[in-house]
This record gives structure tokens, C-alpha cells and sequence, in this order.
């Protein structure tokens, strides 16, 4: 009996990924295969970089920063703290900071901030792999990046190629949501032919088109490419315009890259262009009266704004969206803000696939009876959908 009801949660869940109205929530785990870094590794990348380009700078801000911060900080905090220091530095007289002792000018703290927001997206855009057990780094160069596509490439190709029988006639357009700023998925979904709508209008130079409370245009498009924290391409000019531009393009003449960061002042960010419109898609595709569905991967709950949009859709007592998180989960570590939510009214809308089996609700884990079981990955991801969950 116990055998029954274990292979049941396991159905639900696949018949749960055949929802004809999918929403995907990806983070910086799905890019790991691609060689880019998750967010440590990125750190001692970026801090490495500074330290050879801007060493003045390294020094006087980003050093004694870092000893202001816990131990278990990275770039992000950093960014967060220039910025935090940059608006205290803006509402002075003399627009000036003291950081350990030292008067810092705010052109300073604006100069290292796009000094950081470069070297992070060089790495993204080249590639960047910290070597193990001795072993020397590997890293791309803008003439010879190292980044792969395969796993992305693979993913999107199963999703809409792959479909169950039935499923991709009657589905709506999937919506896939990005905290990443690489390019990987769009480029993906271009090399599967598959039509995306992105919010802007144009080729490879592009202008933004998409505003705050403008639906989701109907244009028969299969996927919908959602970046919520800007893009690598993204710049804005002083028009207030958003462009997409190649790589070392002159034109259109930009002031500054269009990334954002968790930070104090993240909430007042989120409220402008493109940001607003950004996450009033997410809001509005988590709220839906049929059956919907958010998958997450490569995403570890760690942004509260999006947390708190997810909680907020979830309660609401019409909504019937589910929420599937692919995690990892090791020694049953499940992240704070799920952990509540299994204790929540809507808990029978909650599906964690860990290492440790499957979670519904405040029940599991329920094994899959496999000692390596990676489905928590991209790529397990990937094979779910092409092969179930095989138990």
C-alpha cells in the first residue's frame, strides 16, 4: 500500500508538468553546466579582477567593505553596500563618504560599481570555471569564451519538442522567468526555433517596448522570455530609453548597464522600468483561477521580493497555482520560506523534488529508490520531462 501511494505523488507530479498553462522560474544553478560560476566562485573572480584593474579602488573601498560584512558575503552584498554608501554619499553637501577613516567621493563609489558590473559581466559572457584540488582556473577571453549551451539548449528542446501527446496543442505559451543575466535561454530557444516574445522590438540592436501593465502580447509566440534582473545586453540611455546591443556595438550612445542587484534600495529599483514591468508579469502569471504551474530550478529562494510574490499568489484562496521546486535539499535542508509554506493552508500546492525524494505539503520525503538521484538539476530536470520519473 505504502508502494501505491509513493508511485501516486510521483504521477502527480508528472501530470502536474503537463499543465497546459507552465510558468519556469530559473536561477544561477542552471547555468553551472554552461561554465559560468555560481555566486562564490563569481566573487573571488570579480575581487581577483579589481584587485589587477583598479587597485586604488580595491583598496579603498572594497576591502575595508568586505571586513564590514559577515564572513559569508559575496558580490552581491558588496554592490548592495556601494550602493547603500553611494545614497547616503548623494545626500550630502559635499557628496562624500567616510569608509575606515578614508573620505570617499561619490564618483568613486559610482566608478568601482561599474567597475564590478563589467568584470561580472566579462565573466558571463566568457566564461569562468575555479579549478579543484590544485587545479588552475579555466577562463574564457572575449576572443575565446568557454561557455557552453548544450544544457540549456537540451532543456528547451525537450520542453517544446517533447511534449506528451496532446499537451503541446492545447498549451499556452510557457512563460520562463530569469533571474540570470547571460543569454543562454534566448539564444537557446533561437537555436530550437522556437518564437519567443522578450519585450522588445528589433534584431540584434533592439529597443524595449514592453511598459508596466501591458499584457503579454498575443502573437503566437510558444515561449516568453522574462529576464526579471536585467541582462548582460541591457543598456539604458539617457532618453531613458532600454536598448539590447551586441557586444562592443558604438551605437545607440548608452550611459549604463541595465542589472540589478538585492539590495536596501531594491524595492524603489523594482518599482521603475523595466523592473516594474518585469515582475508584474510574474505577479500576474502566478495568479490564475485554472490549473497553473511555477517549476523552479536553479533557483535557491534566497530574493525576497520574489519569495514574497510567490507567498502572496499562493495564499490568495482562488488561486490554483502550484508550486514545484526542484532543490537539492542535502541533509533535508529545505530553504526558510518553503519550510513555512508546507505549514500553510495552500501546503497540498507545494512539491519540493530534493535529493532526499519528494516532498508534498508537510509529507515526505517519498525516494525514488536511486542513490545518485540528480532530477534536482537542470539536466535531471531536463530528463524528467523527456522521461518521467521513471520509479
Amino acid at each position: 500500500m505504502e508502494n501505491f501511494i509513493d508511485t501516486e505523488m510521483f504521477n502527480q507530479l508528472e501530470e502536474h508538468l503537463k499543465c497546459s498553462e507552465q510558468n519556469w522560474l530559473m536561477g544561477a544553478g542552471i547555468s553551472f553546466d554552461a561554465k559560468l560560476p555560481l555566486m562564490y566562485p563569481l566573487t573571488d573572480k570579480v575581487k581577483k579582477d579589481l584587485e589587477g584593474t583598479h587597485d586604488e579602488l580595491y583598496n579603498d573601498i572594497i576591502v575595508p567593505l568586505i571586513e564590514e560584512l559577515p564572513t559569508e558575503c559575496h558580490i552581491e552584498h558588496v554592490l548592495s553596500h556601494i550602493g547603500d554608501y553611494a545614497a547616503l554619499a548623494e545626500r550630502t553637501k559635499e557628496k562624500k563618504i567616510t569608509i575606515n577613516g578614508k573620505i570617499i567621493g561619490l564618483p568613486e563609489l559610482e566608478n568601482i560599481h561599474h567597475a564590478i558590473l563589467e568584470s561580472i559581466s566579462n565573466v558571463i559572457r566568457c566564461g569562468h570555471v575555479k579549478g579543484k584540488d590544485g587545479n588552475p582556473d579555466e577562463d574564457g577571453t572575449l576572443d575565446k569564451p568557454i561557455v557552453c549551451i548544450e544544457t540549456h539548449s537540451e532543456f528547451i528542446n525537450t520542453l517544446f519538442n517533447y511534449a506528451s501527446a496532446g499537451v503541446s496543442e492545447r498549451r499556452k505559451s510557457v512563460n520562463i522567468f530569469t533571474t540570470n543575466y547571460d543569454t543562454l535561454l534566448e539564444d537557446a530557444l533561437a537555436l530550437n526555433k522556437v518564437p519567443y516574445w522578450d519585450g522588445f522590438s528589433g534584431g540584434a540592436v533592439a529597443h524595449r517596448t514592453q511598459r508596466y501593465g501591458d499584457p503579454i502580447p498575443s502573437n503566437g509566440q510558444r515561449a516568453n522570455l522574462i529576464k526579471m534582473h536585467g541582462s548582460i545586453d541591457w543598456f539604458l540611455c539617457n532618453n531613458g530609453h532600454v536598448w539590447r546591443v551586441r557586444n562592443n556595438d558604438t551605437y545607440p550612445t548608452v550611459n549604463r548597464r541595465v542589472l540589478i542587484y538585492p539590495q536596501a534600495t531594491k524595492y524603489i529599483a523594482t518599482q521603475q522600468d523595466p523592473f516594474s514591468s518585469q515582475f508584474d508579469l510574474f505577479r500576474k502569471s502566478l495568479n490564475s483561477n485554472n490549473s497553473n504551474v511555477l517549476a523552479v530550478c536553479g533557483y535557491s529562494f534566497g530574493d525576497d521580493h520574489i519569495n514574497n510574490e510567490i507567498e502572496f499568489a499562493l495564499s490568495k484562496e482562488d488561486n490554483k497555482t502550484v508550486l514545484i521546486a526542484f532543490l537539492e535539499c542535502r541533509d533535508g535542508n529545505i530553504p526558510s520560506c518553503i519550510q513555512k509554506w508546507r505549514n500553510e493552508k495552500f501546503k497540498k500546492r507545494i512539491i519540493i523534488a530534493t535529493l532526499n525524494g519528494l516532498y508534498i505539503g508537510d509529507s515526505g520525503p517519498f525516494e525514488r529508490k536511486n542513490e545518485d538521484d540528480y532530477w534536482w538539476t537542470f539536466k535531471g530536470v531536463t530528463s524528467l520531462l523527456k522521461n518521467g520519473c521513471e520509479v
